[in-house]
């Protein structure tokens, strides 16, 4: 399985950067993919950002990611991983990373979040972000 976090889950949005490169990626891989609900607020607070005229479709997005993506529910492993990742990561990232290292079917992660792309690597947690290049958290990427 691959956890998504909520900066992954805005590149359903149209207009957002790697829109196009996310939504070919993911849209074949939404059985696979999963998030919690940190994720879909998230995903609900970019949409929020949408100008009036295109609010409703935004919206629309995220019901459709709500209704199609499982939500993983915090744990108390989650939380331990959390709390020793605060040190290094801003509290949703912490968060983020908790929820995919804790659950023993998550081998993966997509994420546009540099500092949690490399700490998740440190978990052995494989990195995916369509449309950058591979390594382009560590500054190997071209």
């Amino acid at each position: 399985m691959i956890y998504a976090d909520g900066s992954a889950l805005i590149r359903f949005l149209p207009g957002v950067r790697f829109f196009d490169e996310f939504s070919a990626w993911a849209v074949p891989r939404l059985g696979s993919l999963v998030t919690t609900q940190l994720g879909l607020t998230e995903l609900r607070q970019a949409a929020e950002l949408y100008p009036r005229e295109s609010k409703d479709r935004a919206f629309e997005v995220v019901e459709n990611v709500r209704a199609k993506l499982p939500i993983v529910k915090f744990s108390d492993d989650n939380v331990s991983v959390s709390t020793h990742a605060s040190a290094v990561l801003k509290p949703f990232a912490a968060l983020h990373l908790g929820a995919a290292v804790a659950h023993p079917a998550i081998d993966s992660i997509v994420t546009y979040d540099v500092d949690l792309a490399k700490v998740a690597e440190l978990y052995q947690l494989v990195v995916v972000s369509p449309g950058l290049p591979a390594g382009w958290h560590n500054g190997r990427g071209a």
